[in-house]
């Protein structure tokens, strides 16, 4: 006997049906059945499902002699059922990764209940996910086990099938069967959740509720959407054969005006001609079952009246009112934003005017992510070095926190950034600044840049379609000329981008300034990052920074993190950074506990620091990380896929940093031997350190300070000899070199 049998009705959906029975046979939970249930659908639906029974023993197909549509397709997909609990699954939509685990642990987790209620997210075929907006719901703080009464509140989330796992034994007990029509779901799920003895929540995404453009049979032009009225009068009249349900009633009254009010209102499921019949059925079905007591918000009060007296002409004024007024709300708020522009625009002029301040510096980062990078590593050299300077950040509010006690920090579009950017002498970023901004005589602009590049940037992306998506390269050259000086790591970085950023700015060749921490913190600071971030002690703890796929509209993670977890074993840890969002959206699954997700930390230095060894594929990561003189691992899976979309400045395959994996197996063994780790791995990265390092001292952050904010151009700190360079993390007295200044 199985633990899941997961039923999948099918009909016409031969473009998904694949991809849906994937999602299922590639869990990691493995004890399942499958029934497909081919509803005689006249695509190859059929044919697609046999090919899969053939492959795998645990899939097995139902063909249904003529169309019976969705609800009777699920009646015989159950009637052969013999897992513990029933998984219903749309054949155009998928579960995600490690689904039918998380929903395996939280049953055990809560005794067993009659029902498992889970979250989904909308997926467009954009690739785009939105997780259900409702998903609060399903917080999973109080009792494990509850009935609906003690939440009834759950009612609100969507009246679908597929977002619960149901004991089949409670099921077959209480002999719940679909209806035929369209919206067989709703005298099934309301009759389940009255009835269940014990409910349970999970608040996790486990099914992404694929949104066709085309194809919907709810969102379909049809008179089929009558059968509404049929499937509610069965809900009530199982209300009614149970007089103890008597009180759900009022509410579920409610939500059937409700959804009456959805279906008229929607302008793409009923024919015109019918709208007028709909109206009256809707009124007629409101008097027979009408049961007052449900609390209703104010403004749907009046349309419920009205419905029930089947005043349609009223009901369609007051909705055009409506319709009214929410237009000239939104023209109102595009007023009010056309004024705050506006105001945005005159102070800004007027600042503009007003003369500089000396000592004022605007810091930033790319997309305002607050202090982190090399920005953050030149502010906090000036703050010690240059006397009154006073510094501001560019920051969203919920990056305000990484800003430093001494420093100021605005909101963007706010009048504090625009008097910022008007007034302030020293303008530092790692990225382009606003393009509505304009460069005053007298302000110094330095562009830090954001690490070493392997692929290709500025100018150089104008024959990179995929990785360029829609630059405009105009403006990237008019915000290079506000550039006075831009930094460079290395002699790499300062032909590379003296070429694509072609304007009139001095390269400092500085070294990099974020970099610095690496030669400066102390064993007892690294071990109070790893205690932070949840590292166990004694165990290897791997970063993972996987880089951008410009070929792929949708992110998708090119390492399944807690397979090779597994392999590994307790000795190893994964800080995983920089997940794709395909990968959070896999929504509340809890993740094994060698996995720890360090996305949120706003440094990657941090987060570098408190690990052992580096696994990443092209991230600039890599240029920096090797001052650390920590073993790297390049997972090159598909680089000439990533060479094609974004173009390299040499072939990483050649002049790696580290050894190399084509594939996750081959990562694994890599690991598990401690070949990563060994002399060969040392002398490439040795190598790797020496061409891309040569300046990464420690005071690469205060050279900047000395040129660009004292105007000092001789006596600079100069980096010390490669040879006798601080091994980062080692205690003072074992370290072989100190600094040497000009």
């Amino acid at each position: 006997m199985p633990r899941f049998t997961v039923i999948v009705p099918a009909f016409r959906v031969q473009a998904y049906l694949p991809a849906c029975l994937d999602s299922v046979l590639s869990q990691s939970f493995k004890d399942f059945e499958i029934i497909v249930v081919d509803d005689c659908s006249p695509d190859s639906c059929g044919p697609i499902a046999d090919d899969y029974a053939r492959r795998d023993p645990r899939v097995s197909v139902l063909h249904l002699p003529g169309n019976a549509g969705l609800g009777p397709a699920r009646n015989a997909g159950m009637e052969r059922a013999d897992g513990d609990y029933l998984v219903f699954l749309d054949g155009d939509d998928t579960l995600l990764p490690h689904a039918l685990q998380v929903i395996a642990d939280r049953l055990g987790a809560t005794g067993e209940p009659d029902v498992l209620m889970y979250d989904y997210a909308r997926t467009y075929w954009s690739g785009r996910s939105v997780r259900n907006v409702l998903a609060a719901h399903l917080d999973e703080s109080g009792p494990a086990r509850f009935r609906l009464a003690d939440r009834p509140e759950l009612l609100r989330l969507l009246m679908v099938v597929w977002n619960k796992a149901y004991r089949r034994a409670f099921v077959e007990a209480e002999g719940f069967t679909f209806p035929p029509g369209y919206y067989e779901d709703t005298p099934w799920t309301y009759p389940v959740l009255m009835s269940a003895g014990s409910i349970a929540v999970l608040d996790a995404v486990c099914v992404s509720y694929r949104q066709r453009r085309r194809g919907n049979i709810l969102s379909t032009t049809s008179e089929k959407h009558f059968d509404v009225f049929d499937q509610y009068d069965r809900v009530f009249a199982f209300i009614d054969s149970r007089p103890g349900l008597a009180r759900w009633r009022p509410v579920l009254f409610r939500r059937m005006l409700d959804h009456y009010a959805a279906l008229f209102s929607s302008p793409d499921r009923l024919p015109p001609p019918s709208r007028a019949a709909f109206f009256r059925r809707a009124a007629a079905s409101c008097r027979r079952h009408h049961a007052p007591g449900a609390p209703v918000p104010p403004r749907t009060v009046l349309r419920h009246g009205l419905m029930r007296l089947g005043a349609r002409r009223t009901y369609r004024a007051l909705s055009g009112a409506r319709r009214l007024r929410g237009r000239l709300r939104r023209g109102s708020a595009a007023a009010r934003r056309a004024v705050l522009g506006a105001a945005l625009r005159a102070h800004y002029l007027i600042q503009s005017r007003l003369p500089l301040r000396p000592r004022d510096a605007v810091f930033a980062t790319r997309g305002h992510r607050g202090c982190t990078g090399s920005p953050a590593a030149v502010e906090a050299k000036a703050r010690e070095l240059v006397p009154g300077l006073r510094t501001v950040w560019l920051c969203r509010p919920a990056d305000a926190r990484t800003v430093p006690t001494g420093a100021r920090h605005v909101a963007p579009g706010s009048f504090g950034y625009w008097t910022a950017l008007a007034r302030s002498t020293y303008l530092v970023s790692d990225a382009a600044l606003d393009r509505r901004l304009v460069k005053r005589r007298g302000q110094i602009r330095l562009q830090t840049h954001d690490g070493t590049p392997l692929g290709s940037v500025g100018t150089d992306l104008l024959d990179r379609p995929a990785a360029a998506r829609g630059t405009d390269f105009e403006q990237l050259l008019r915000d290079a000329d506000t550039w006075d000086f831009a930094l460079s790591a290395n002699p790499h970085s300062t032909l590379v981008r003296e070429r694509a950023y072609p304007a009139a700015y001095t390269t400092l060749e500085y070294g990099s300034p974020r970099n610095d921490v690496y030669h400066r913190t102390r064993p007892a600071d690294r071990a109070r990052l790893r205690e932070t971030l949840g590292v166990p002690e004694g165990t290897t703890a791997l970063l993972y920074v996987p880089a951008h796929r410009d070929y792929r509209r949708v992110q998708r993670p090119a390492l399944d993190l807690e397979r090779l977890i597994r392999v590994l074993g307790p000795r190893f840890v994964i800080l995983a950074r920089d997940l794709p969002p395909a990968a959070a959206v896999a929504g509340g699954h809890v993740p094994h506990p060698g996995v720890i997700d360090v996305s949120g930390h706003p440094s990657v230095e941090t987060t570098a620091l408190a690990s052992d060894g580096l696994i990443t594929d092209y991230a600039p990561v890599m240029f920096d990380y090797v001052n650390l003189d920590r073993p790297v691992v390049l997972h090159l899976q598909d680089v000439e896929a990533y060479e094609a979309a974004r173009g390299t400045y040499f072939d990483i395959a050649s002049f790696p940093p580290g050894l190399i994996a084509r594939s996750q197996e081959e990562l694994s063994g890599l690991l598990a031997d401690g070949r990563w780790d060994g002399s060969r791995s040392a002398r490439l990265r040795a190598a790797f350190r020496e061409r891309f390092c040569p300046h990464d001292d420690g005071y690469a952050a205060e050279r900047v300070v000395r040129r660009v904010f004292l105007g000092e151009t001789g006596g600079l700190p100069l980096p010390a000899p490669y040879a006798a360079r601080r091994t980062p993390a080692l205690p003072e007295q074992e370290q072989p070199g100190t600094r040497v200044r000009g």
